[in-house]
C-alpha cells in the first residue's frame, strides 16, 4: 500500500510502498477516504515537532472501518470514522477530570510516534517507519487505536468529514471551550489559514459582535469574511494593534487568537487586548522559543493569556456534533475544501499551503 513518508526533516515527503501489520486487541484497521493536510504535519518536516523518522504524516482524516482487533466494541467494519489524533487513555489524571485533550499517554504515544505498546504498525524494508500521533492518515490504510476512531453518522461525504478531525474541532473549539466566547463580543483572530478560519466560523457561532481577522495576504483575508469576519487588517498595511484600537472604541478587543504559532504573534493577540481580556494561544511555536510580554501588565490589565490543544474538546461527543452543525448549515466545510490532491501530490498541497492558495487541501485516496 502507499503512504506518504518523511524520511528525514527538510526534505520533500515521500509517496512509498509501505507495509501495514494487522490491528493488535484495541486497534482499529481503517481504510482512508481523504487526509486533510495542516501545518503541523509542516511542523515536522521543518523539525519545529522533533518526532522520530521515518514517519507516516498526517493526523486529519477520515475513512471506513476495514477490521477490528480483539476487544473493540465502539466501531464495527463498515462504519464510517473520523480519526483522533488525541485517542484518550480514560486512566490518567486528566482523563479522569474530563480534560482529554491533555491525555498523558496519549501525548507519550505521540512522541514516540508508536501505538501504545510502543511498537509501529508500519514498516518499509523490514525497518519500523513512525506514525503521526497515532493516525498517520496519509497512507492508504492506517492502524490506530479504538479511541481515536470516532464513528459518524454516513450522510456527510468523507472529504468533508475529515476536515472536523483537526482544523474544525481546534478553531471553533478554540472559541467555545476554551475562551467561551460570549455573545456581542469582539474578537480578533491572527492567522486566516484552516484552523484561523474555524476560529472565525467559531466566533460567529458564538454570536460575537466584532470578529476581526488578521494576515499578511489580501486572499486569505477574503476568505476569512466568508467565514464571518466583519473586518480584515492586512499587517503589511497597518498597524494591527493601533486598528484594532480603531475597530474597537479605543478599548481593544475583549478576546484575540493567535493562530500562527510565532512568539511575536502570541504577544501583539495579548497587546489587542483591552483590560480582563483573553488571549488564547492556538499556534504551534518551536519548543524552544519563548514570548515577550510586559510584567506590569499582568497585574495591572488583569489579562488572561491562556493555549488550546485540539479545540479542549471530548473527540467522541464533539466530532459528531460538528458534523450535525454542518448539517444543520450553521458550519461551513464545502467552502472550507479548497481543492483535492492525489497522494502523490503531498508536497504541492504544502506548498499551496504556504502560498495561501487553499483554506484546506484533501488529499483524497
Amino acid at each position: 500500500m502507499k503512504a506518504a513518508v518523511l524520511l528525514d526533516y527538510e526534505q520533500p515527503v515521500q509517496t512509498l510502498d509501505v507495509e501495514l501489520m494487522d490491528p493488535k486487541p484495541g486497534e482499529v484497521l481503517v481504510k482512508m477516504a481523504a487526509a486533510g493536510v495542516c501545518h503541523s504535519d509542516l511542523h515536522v518536516i521543518k523539525a519545529d515537532l522533533p518526532l522520530p523518522v521515518p514517519l507516516v504524516l498526517g493526523h486529519e482524516g477520515a475513512g471506513i472501518v476495514e477490521a477490528v482487533g480483539d476487544g473493540v466494541t465502539r466501531v464495527k467494519p463498515g462504519d464510517h470514522v473520523v480519526l483522533s489524533w488525541v485517542p484518550e487513555c480514560g486512566e490518567c489524571y486528566f482523563c479522569q477530570i474530563s480534560r482529554y485533550d491533555m491525555c498523558d499517554s496519549a501525548a507519550a504515544s505521540a512522541l514516540m510516534g508508536a501505538q501504545r505498546d510502543g511498537t509501529t504498525r508500519f514498516q518499509l524494508a523490514g525497518e519500523e517507519v513512525y506514525q503521526f500521533s497515532m493516525t498517520g492518515t496519509f497512507a492508504e490504510y492506517t492502524v490506530v487505536p479504538e479511541a481515536s476512531a470516532i464513528p459518524i453518522r454516513k450522510d456527510v461525504p468523507l472529504e468533508l468529514a475529515a476536515l472536523v478531525g483537526c482544523s474544525v474541532m481546534t478553531g471553533v473549539g478554540a472559541v467555545i471551550n476554551t475562551a467561551k466566547v460570549r455573545p456581542g463580543s469582539s474578537v480578533v483572530v491572527i492567522g486566516t489559514g484552516g484552523v484561523g478560519l474555524n476560529v472565525i466560523q467559531g466566533a460567529k457561532l458564538s454570536g460575537a459582535e466584532k470578529i476581526i481577522a488578521v494576515d499578511t495576504m489580501d486572499r486569505k483575508l477574503e476568505m476569512a469574511r466568508t467565514f464571518g469576519a466583519t473586518h480584515t487588517i492586512n499587517a503589511r498595511e497597518k498597524d494591527v494593534i493601533m486598528t484594532v484600537l480603531d475597530y474597537t472604541d479605543q478599548l481593544g478587543a475583549e478576546y484575540a487568537f493567535e493562530v500562527i504559532g510565532r512568539p511575536e504573534t502570541i504577544a501583539q493577540a495579548y497587546n489587542c487586548l483591552r483590560k480582563t481580556g483573553t488571549a488564547v494561544v492556538v499556534g504551534i511555536a518551536s519548543p524552544n522559543e519563548e514570548v515577550c510580554i510586559n510584567a506590569f501588565s499582568i497585574p495591572s490589565q488583569a489579562k488572561t493569556l491562556t493555549g488550546t490543544w485540539y479545540g479542549q474538546g471530548n473527540p467522541r461527543i464533539d466530532l459528531p456534533k460538528l458534523l450535525d452543525l454542518y448539517k444543520a448549515g450553521k458550519l461551513k466545510l464545502d467552502e472550507l475544501m479548497t481543492r483535492t490532491y492525489d497522494l502523490s501530490q503531498v508536497n504541492e498541497a504544502f506548498q499551496d499551503m504556504l502560498d495561501g492558495q487553499v483554506a484546506r487541501g484533501i488529499i483524497k485516496f
